[in-house]
């Protein structure tokens, strides 16, 4: 791992960061509060699609974690994604995603083959991402939670499913089309949030994900709105959820 860039602003240090691995660097983030020191628990937080690791959604939950909750929280450009090149493969599915945006087709059906596309390289990333940011001292070998929705859910169910030291995951806006049986795998407590009245994703398969995740605590959290539009509350529950389940 190497630090690239160092910044401080109201009590969170933020550390720009790039990791070597299979396919090429990995460009991510990393906050901690300011002069934080030995072991504490790590939140990884998977953007959206067409997002990047800096995305000011992520950037604005991964202060308040720090600030507010004491903890570290990891950030990484997804395959395709920020600063990492993109095939031509994933360029097709973009535009044909577009291209059924713009005439009210169904997108369901494309998101979960670009979802299916970057999760096999996706999940041993953040496996190499926790081993590199748990050999820092001022995060250590803590208690791991993950944060993801629409695409951050669709690459985290199989990694939150395959990866042990999570303990507890925050998911939703996706379907159950590509990682149902992943979904069955995972034991750990979820907090589930789907938009009523999502445009990219039926309610009935964000309903269908939910109900196969294994999970023997799992809470959905539905709201009127659009793909978009998760009210601001819920990160206030997120962070209790998350203080609850590695605090």
């Amino acid at each position: 791992m190497r630090f690239t860039s160092r910044s401080s602003s109201e009590g969170v240090t933020e550390q720009l960061f790039t990791l070597p691995f299979t396919f090429g660097e990995i460009p991510g983030v990393l906050w901690t509060p300011d002069g934080a020191t030995g072991t504490r628990p790590l939140i990884l937080m998977g953007h959206g699609g067409g997002q990047h690791r800096r995305a000011p959604g992520i950037v604005a939950r991964a202060r308040r974690f720090a600030a507010e909750c004491g903890f570290a929280v990891a950030a990484v450009d997804a395959p395709a994604h920020g600063d990492r090149p993109r095939s031509e493969e994933h360029d097709r599915l973009i535009g044909e995603m577009r291209s059924r945006m713009r005439s009210g087709g169904d997108v369901a059906p494309v998101l979960a083959e670009v979802h299916a596309l970057i999760a096999g390289q996706s999940v041993p990333e953040w496996r190499a991402v926790v081993d590199a940011v748990q050999e820092l001292d001022h995060v250590g070998a803590g208690p791991v939670g993950y944060w993801g929705l629409s695409l951050g859910c669709g690459l985290g169910v199989p990694f939150v499913a395959a990866e042990p030291r999570v303990r507890a995951a925050v998911l939703g806006l996706n379907g159950a089309e590509t990682s149902a049986e992943a979904a069955a795998r995972i034991t750990v407590p979820v907090e589930f949030l789907v938009q009523w009245d999502d445009e990219m994703v039926p309610r009935a398969a964000s309903l269908a994900l939910f109900d196969t995740l294994g999970s023997a605590e799992k809470t959905l959290h539905a709201n009127p709105g659009s793909h978009g539009g998760v009210p601001a509350f819920e990160l206030d529950s997120s962070m209790r959820f998350f203080t609850r389940h590695l605090s």
